[in-house]
């Protein structure tokens, strides 16, 4: 296993984009295996990030392609070959909230309850702020019971301007270089 990163410019900051290589006998697979913010809580040392990559190479032309396409407001869903290491159970997590519609929120008390753990609110909280793949994986949908802001890995402001791009819809301007 390989990891190679490069680094972005985004509406809300720069984006650190790392991909995961494996290989076997039989084939070679490339995943995006994070997507860090600047100042982000739980990110990962940079030395983990292995070394430069080419940003027109696979997954981060793909990658940057579609993040472009959601900064234009012109995509909902992202559609890329992900590798997200955790824990089953914030890999369970990190499934469901790809499963939370743009523009929509739900609570932690809700998505433990999704997840078959009404009693979770807070180990759900917790798998949340350590998704290694912000954005494309949304935990910025996930609000307090009360749809207070409550803790994001990337900050609350950026929480926010999310959640208001997301509700706004198409932001004219906003683009990724």
């Amino acid at each position: 296993m390989s990891r190679t990163h490069t680094v972005i410019d985004s509406p809300y900051g720069q984006l650190t984009l790392v991909a995961d290589e494996t290989a076997d006998e039989t084939a070679t697979e490339i995943a995006l295996a994070g997507l860090y913010m600047t100042d982000q809580r739980h990110r990962p040392a940079e030395e983990t990030f292995g070394a430069p990559g080419d940003p027109d190479e696979s997954p981060f032309a793909e990658t940057i392609r579609q993040l472009s396409r959601y900064f234009a407001g012109e995509l909902t869903e992202f559609d890329l070959p992900l590798r997200l290491s955790g824990t089953p159970f914030q890999r369970r997590v990190w499934s469901e909230l790809q499963r939370i519609p743009y523009g929509e929120t739900l609570s932690y008390g809700q998505l433990a309850d999704r997840l078959g753990r009404p009693t979770a609110a807070r180990a759900v909280g917790l798998a949340n702020g350590k998704n290694p793949v912000g954005i494309i994986v949304p935990c910025h949908r996930v609000v307090g019971s009360t749809g207070s802001l409550t803790g994001y890995g990337g900050g609350l402001d950026r929480k926010r301007q999310l959640l208001d791009f997301e509700a706004r819809g198409r932001q004219p301007g906003l683009q990724l270089f």
